[in-house]
């Protein structure tokens, strides 16, 4: 069945940036897909909150490192709404490891990490690159972090994943034009129930008040602000492609 209105695809949007993404599109006149791994009643409740703003939702159960659970994502969609006109790929995961700890990680981290960060956004767009094409002015959105730029975060291996990110999406925008423009952004700090478990809540607390009291702008991400630049590069930068957006209150200056 064909569409009037656009659809996203927002990967790991059961929460966070990610809900935060479908519920801005939503607001905006797209139809949205709310992909999941495991939390499949935050999924039906972020759909929920789509539904209330206008927006025909697909709730989608996915690994992105499994390549035929990209394929039936995208399949899925085609058949519901026979377009897509954007993807986010917002779903990473991580560990925490302190970057000097060596034998924090091992290989089997290395390959979890990039299976997620950097193959399943790589799987994602091959699956839906017919129908983005399609679209004719489509747009797809790397959720990558600050880390990938300067070497900082949870773990090495997260900060690598990262970096390889942008470095893909500069690959992938040279090949995917005209019709597909593919950014990124980079947020630093991300206010959250995430990354205070990820951290324990003393050191979250500890982290943003100290960035937000070094910042010129004195503010950290939160998932809304991180889905504005997302949203802002699906529905403007007519002529941007193979960018990438740094999202941290100017912190990255000091």
């Amino acid at each position: 069945m064909s569409e009037t209105k656009k659809v996203a695809i927002v990967t790991g949007s059961s929460s966070g940036v990610g809900a935060a993404t479908v519920k801005l599109l939503s607001s905006k006149g797209w139809n949205v897909v709310i992909n999941y791994s495991s939390s499949a009643d935050a999924a039906e409740k972020v759909a929920q909150d789509c539904r209330d703003l206008g927006a025909d939702t697909l709730i989608c159960q996915a690994n992105v490192a499994d390549d035929d659970a990209c394929q039936s994502m995208a399949a899925q969609t085609v058949d519901k709404w026979g377009r897509i006109d954007a993807l986010v790929n917002n779903a990473g995961t991580t560990k925490f490891a302190p970057h000097h700890l060596l034998d924090g990680l091992d290989k089997d981290d290395f390959f979890h990490l990039y299976g997620v960060n950097v193959v399943g956004p790589y799987q994602m767009v091959r699956a839906c690159e017919t129908a983005l094409r399609a679209s004719g002015n489509a747009s797809v959105v790397n959720v990558a972090s600050i880390a990938g730029i300067r070497g900082i975060g949870s773990s090495v291996a997260y900060a690598a994943s990262k970096g390889a990110l942008l470095t893909m999406t500069q690959s992938l925008a040279r090949v995917m034009g005209p019709e597909i423009r593919v950014n990124a952004v980079c947020p630093g700090f991300i206010q959250g129930e995430w990354l205070e478990q990820g951290i324990g809540a003393e050191n979250y607390q500890k982290i943003k008040t100290s960035l937000e009291n070094s910042a010129p702008l004195k503010v950290t991400c939160t998932g809304e602000s991180v889905a504005e630049s997302i949203v802002n590069f699906i529905e403007g930068h007519s002529v941007v492609t193979g960018q990438h957006i740094i999202l941290d209150g100017g912190q990255y200056l000091m």
